[in-house]
């Protein structure tokens, strides 16, 4: 049987909400990923160059830390990696997160959530980040229905 886990970053809880709602229906563990420093409301002003947000997203070489582990990611086959989307691409905290564990051989499918951003090339870069899962095509999910959600998730 596959085991199924819902992994996400949420800045502002909108992504929060709709891990939750996918891991229920998808009768999925939940993991929240938690950065070692916070962000503050003046941390995600991304009309503020200076902001932390801003800064890390234009960085390339950022890893945020994470201030929480999995230490049974190898019980995992499929992954739902989900976030908000900065700048057309995942918050540099996904990429410390995908490179800090071995995904070979799982499925990973990220889930995105956004003010009005697409996922430009965002899992372009995850894929290079970790290139040995089995990485599907991601999803937003801004405003998903129960429908939809289970809809997507039947592929699954």
């Amino acid at each position: 049987m596959s085991k199924k886990l819902v992994a996400y970053f949420s800045a502002s809880g909108v992504t929060k909400a709709v891990a939750e709602r996918l891991a229920k229906s998808a009768g999925a563990e939940l993991f929240e990923i938690k950065p070692k420093t916070p962000y503050s409301e003046a941390d995600l002003d991304w009309t503020n160059k200076n902001s932390r947000s801003f800064v890390e997203t234009n960085s390339p070489d950022c890893r945020p830390k994470i201030a929480n582990t999995i230490a049974n990611m190898d019980e995992y086959n499929t992954i739902f990696l989900g976030f908000p989307i900065w700048w057309y691409v995942a918050p540099k905290i996904i990429n410390t997160f995908v490179e800090s564990y071995d995904f070979s051989d799982k499925t990973v499918i990220p889930f995105a959530t956004s003010g009005g951003s697409k996922m430009g090339k965002t899992c372009e870069v995850l894929k290079d980040l970790c290139p040995n899962a089995n990485w599907e095509k991601g999803k937003m999910m801004n405003r998903v229905s129960d429908k939809e959600l289970k809809d997507w998730l039947s592929q699954y």
